[in-house]
């Protein structure tokens, strides 16, 4: 499972020129489930990201997380970050999960980072969306369950 994370003071999903979800000060999301993923890998990166201390605190220092700034997460799926480009010049998505699976696992990350006590707003899963955010800083990260780290 791959997850790109933004730091926004402002995100905006919308599907079909209909604004579906706002969120302020916190962080859009990008979701994109691989074919192998499992609960597991939902379960990493939900503790990874929810206690991640990617905002400042009042030294400008990236010491607090979503969780102490009281922020929001805009979760969108998006199958694309599971794209193999390394061959020719079209992308493969043989890696990315089937679509029932892919939305069952970013349904159960939506809900886990909301059973840690973090609002969550969303896209829809496998509609064509436009997304709006203001990236703060710049802070991006990409994070990848299969790639092992200390939560």
């Amino acid at each position: 499972m791959i997850a790109v994370l933004q730091r926004v003071s402002k995100g905006t999903v919308s599907i079909n020129g209909v604004i579906k979800d706002v969120i302020r000060d916190g962080l859009v999301v990008f979701v994109g489930v691989m074919k192998d993923d499992t609960e597991t890998d939902v379960e990493s990166l939900t503790k990874k990201i929810s206690g991640f201390r990617i905002f400042n605190d009042q030294n400008q220092k990236m010491n607090l997380s979503i969780k102490e700034i009281n922020g929001s997460i805009l979760a969108v799926s998006q199958f694309t970050l599971c794209g193999d480009w390394k061959k020719g010049r079209r992308p493969s998505f043989f890696n990315a999960a089937h679509p029932e699976k892919g939305e069952l696992l970013y349904e159960l990350f939506k809900k886990k980072l909301s059973k840690e006590g973090i609002p969550i707003k969303s896209g829809k899963f496998g509609a064509m969306m436009s997304v709006k955010l203001t990236n703060e800083g710049p802070v991006t990260f990409v994070l990848n369950s299969k790639e092992k780290y200390n939560i």
